[in-house]
């Protein structure tokens, strides 16, 4: 079976077939967050502390870390937001950058081994990053589109992605350090996107053997109760084979439809993590509800 492992110093992550559902939390981006991207433009980080902490707390297992701010020194603010993350969470983490200044920046700073987002099909893309990836022993999200754009047939991003995966592996990057993502695009716009990324997924384990993630809130764009649509077609990815998805941790639906995709596709033994975060609380200073009933029942045969 095919895994992924990313680390930190303390904490390693596997993303593979056999593994729970790897979440990836998108949260530490400034794209569309303009109070967050004049905050780091400052220097001040105190949001991306928050965001880390309570993605970690909410579930994320690795965290997406983007400084893609306009006129800004992108290579710092990336390296020092890689810096403070590690220093207050053990999770991995995902180097978000399409500068490969930046890129390299992150990856100087980085202890242990990041998962890289990412490469696409284009030939610059490939020549410019592999070799990053490889020196730096990392992981990378391969992005099925190239010069031609994004196709919205699902054979040509198959290609596409066996292309990058070909090529990574010439470069001395093995297919396990190759996560795939298919593309999901808007269903409010293309009726058949969600269908097209489940028979891509299919094909990228079946043909590839590679791992998979996505931009999971992409699905949902633009139609009404977003986020439960998000995390149904969460569960149906997981169940076509997908491994991982960038996505926000802080929305329950989309993390329930997590934990229940684990328990269906039997990677949550004994349903043990369902349980944790399903099982009615006690009330505060009472026993549990079996031990009050069992106290119950003794009273009555003492009667």
């Amino acid at each position: 079976m095919t895994r992924t492992i990313l680390s930190s110093p303390t904490r390693d992550v596997a993303i593979g077939f056999d593994a729970p559902f790897c979440v990836i939390g998108e949260r530490i981006n400034p794209t569309g967050r303009k109070l967050l991207a004049e905050e780091m433009k400052n220097g001040d980080y105190s949001r991306v502390t928050a965001d880390a902490l309570a993605q970690v707390a909410a579930g994320a297992m690795v965290l997406d870390v983007n400084a893609g701010i306009p006129l800004a020194d992108e290579p710092k603010i990336l390296a020092e937001c890689i810096q403070l993350v590690q220093s207050i969470t053990d999770v991995p983490l995902s180097i978000d950058s399409s500068i490969i200044d930046a890129l390299e920046a992150g990856l100087s700073v980085y202890q242990g081994k990041p998962l890289v987002n990412s490469v696409t099909g284009e030939n610059e893309s490939l020549e410019r990053v592999l070799p990053l990836v490889k020196k730096h022993g990392a992981a990378v999200v391969a992005i099925s589109n190239d010069e031609t754009g994004i196709s919205t047939d699902p054979d040509v991003r198959f290609a596409v992605a066996k292309k990058i995966v070909e090529r990574a592996m010439d470069h001395g990057i093995p297919k396990e350090d190759v996560v795939v993502d298919p593309l999901v695009m808007p269903v409010g716009a293309m009726n058949d996107a969600g269908t097209q990324v489940f028979r891509l997924v299919r094909r990228l384990r079946e043909e590839l053997g590679v791992n998979t993630t996505c931009g999971a809130s992409n699905v949902g764009f633009g139609v009404p109760n977003r986020h439960l649509l998000t995390g149904h077609f969460i569960a149906m990815a997981a169940g076509a084979g997908m491994t991982s998805a960038i996505m926000n941790p802080l929305h329950e639906e989309q993390m329930q439809a997590v934990r229940a995709a684990n328990v269906l596709n039997g990677l949550d033994p004994d349903c043990a993590a369902w349980l944790r975060a399903n099982r009615p609380q006690s009330p505060e200073g009472e026993a549990p509800a079996g031990r009050r009933s069992g106290r119950r029942r003794r009273d009555r045969g003492e009667g």
